[in-house]
């Protein structure tokens, strides 16, 4: 079970599947700078597929968004190789918690994964932490909105032990998680069967 009581100092030591150690750890302010040099190390097809668009550059919105995360109703981890100034950011994961209409909170998730660290089971990792702390915090389901052709996140979803129910919306798949007692992947031990795309 993953420590929630101080997410803003979260760190977790993990290894992906070709045994690479690699730091998860909660967002930072002073994060910026490496989140945008890893937003430029991204392929064009990665950028479309998390946000639904081409783009050269991730807006002020968006990196404020980042940097503001008060892990309590919005919680950012990101996955690092090294540690300390020399770290690399090479992907994280996102949930965003709102009151749905029927009263339960419910978190709205995203992933984005650099290429060449995609199919090591790292967004089945950030899955299985991140549905951890939403347990802790109330949270009973995870949604997300995942292109059609983005196969491998929907895998990602599909194998990670929890109820998943899905349709399609203006030819987007909405994805919907049970975060209830059932059964789910274990943080730490990225098994999943995806290769681990995951830009929803």
């Amino acid at each position: 079970m993953t420590d929630v009581s101080d997410l803003s100092h979260f760190r977790r030591w993990a290894k992906l599947r070709d045994g690479s150690p690699v730091l998860i750890r909660a967002i930072r302010p002073d994060d910026r700078d490496k989140v945008v040099a890893a937003f430029h190390k991204l392929e064009p097809r990665s950028i479309y597929t998390r946000f639904f668009s081409y783009r050269k550059e991730l807006t002020e919105d968006e990196l404020g968004h980042l940097g503001g995360a008060d892990f309590i109703t919005e919680v950012v981890l990101v996955a690092a190789l090294g540690d300390g100034p020399d770290e690399a950011l090479i992907g994280g994961g996102s949930y965003h918690a709102r009151a749905a209409a029927d009263g339960v909170q419910i978190a709205e998730l995203a992933f984005t994964i650099e290429e060449d660290h995609q199919g090591q089971g790292l967004c089945t990792l950030l899955l299985a932490l991140l549905a951890d702390i939403a347990r802790s915090r109330g949270i009973a389901r995870f949604e997300a909105d995942v292109l059609p052709s983005n196969t491998p996140m929907l895998s990602v979803f599909h194998h990670s032990g929890l109820p998943m129910t899905r349709a399609s919306v203006e030819g987007v798949v909405h994805v919907v998680l049970d975060l209830g007692d059932g059964a789910h992947t274990q943080a730490g031990s990225p098994a999943g069967e995806a290769d681990g795309r995951c830009q929803p």
